[in-house]
């Protein structure tokens, strides 16, 4: 290990000083700031959690702060089992609480990118931790983690789940985080595609065997909600808001304001599914095959792009992808800084949400085909950047796995 030079000291003290500061920030903009929409999600959360033994989870909504559409309570029971014990806490408790653990959810996300790009071994060394604090303060004002800060929402936590399971060396452990995601709102499930690709197969039974048991144990707990959710609601996207709005970043969200209607899970919603699909294969099949952050944002990526609903704000993982693109195997490749500050651009300013706060009524999915196709940035992005990896592996001259590894952390923006 090569020893510190002063700088490094220096730049730790302002990177320390950074997560602070916006830590800070971030603290006082949810307990003072005037508005409804101020931890949303959380009050959801809380609120609604509260009604688990009570027979009308599914039932409460909250239109106090949503006028438009009233809240409900859209996650397994599992989750608001999870979220019960908060409602007896006074809620400025619960939120500050609940933003220290986001903030500690996002090191963690970048810190294991981070080791799974240069290797635990790098990350022995300052500058590196350096690199990951440093990231963590500017990736909280990054649009999908701003934005779950603001709503107080739980993104945060489930891609660390999925980033702790691909890190995980033993399987049931890393099955285990899969399946306890999944109980708490499906959506991490897509992860067991990352143990498909790296033929995890008792990783994969594991993480089954989690999510069963989280729906055993609500069933014993609370049968007639769990039988409500998995029998009668889990098929519905409606319930959990307009699908036509602006920060649907899904392929079906995308989709509809092109056409200028809902265009439901038919054929054109399929076959575009199945293109992702063969594309995410492709890429994955392009990738070296040590590349495990590589792998695992694919299946991310694409798992989002399949959802009927993927707001802008459950695109969390596109922190650990502008790290890949930034120290990552492919950054040297033709293409990579374009790339990278495409996604740099669209996370800092958020084009969905920006687009969102000029968006009339989040019900009207018809709108100009210029609003449209902006309105379409993650799910174009990720088409791009499935096309560039697969182009990368067939006109690079240069093999991926012989790519030299990342030196320099820094500059780290």
């Amino acid at each position: 290990m090569r020893p510190e030079r002063p700088s490094v000291n220096r730049r730790f003290q302002l990177a320390a000083a950074a997560l602070g500061i916006s830590v800070l920030a971030r603290v006082a903009w949810a307990l003072f700031w005037p508005s409804n929409l101020i931890l949303v999600d959380l009050h959801v959360y809380v609120e609604g959690a509260a009604n688990l033994f009570h027979g009308n989870l599914y039932e409460w909504t909250d239109s106090s702060r949503s006028p438009q559409f009233p809240l409900p309570f859209t996650y397994p029971p599992f989750a608001a089992l999870l979220l019960y014990p908060l409602h007896f806490l006074p809620f400025g408790v619960v939120a500050v609480g609940w933003l220290l653990a986001t903030v500690a959810a996002l090191f963690g996300i970048v810190w294991i990118a981070l080791e799974m790009i240069v290797g635990p071994t790098a990350m022995q060394e300052q500058r590196w931790r350096t690199a990951a604090v440093a990231w963590t303060a500017g990736g909280m004002w990054l649009e999908p983690v701003r934005s779950t800060l603001d709503y107080g929402q739980v993104n945060v936590f489930l891609v660390f789940m999925a980033m702790a399971a691909a890190r995980s060396s033993r399987w049931w452990l890393a099955g285990a985080w899969v399946g306890l995601g999944a109980g708490i709102k499906l959506t991490p499930a897509v992860t067991g595609l990352y143990f498909v690709a790296r033929r995890q197969w008792l990783a994969i039974a594991a993480s089954v065997g989690a999510f069963l048991a989280t729906i055993g144990l609500t069933y014993l707990l609370a049968p007639n909600e769990t039988k409500k959710y998995f029998g009668e609601l889990i098929g519905d996207p409606k319930r959990i808001g307009p699908v036509g709005s602006v920060i649907n970043q899904s392929l079906r969200g995308a989709l509809s304001r092109l056409a200028g209607h809902d265009i439901g899970g038919g054929l054109l919603w399929k076959s575009a599914v199945l293109v992702t699909a063969v594309l995410a294969f492709f890429a994955w099949r392009a990738l070296a095959s040590d590349d495990r952050l590589g792998t695992l944002l694919i299946v991310q990526l694409f798992g989002l792009l399949a959802a009927p609903i993927s707001w802008s704000h459950h695109w969390i993982c596109l922190v650990p992808l502008v790290l890949w693109l930034r120290y990552g195997p492919l950054r040297e490749a033709a293409g990579a800084r374009l790339m990278y500050a495409y996604w740099m651009f669209n996370t800092i300013v958020g084009i969905a949400w920006f687009l969102g706060t000029v968006q009339t009524n989040m019900w009207e999915i018809s709108r100009p085909g210029y609003l449209a196709w902006a309105g379409a940035a993650n799910a174009l992005g990720v088409l791009a950047l499935f096309a560039w990896i697969i182009a990368v592996k067939r006109f690079s001259p240069v093999p991926v796995a012989d790519r030299s590894p990342v030196r320099e952390p820094y500059p780290v923006a």
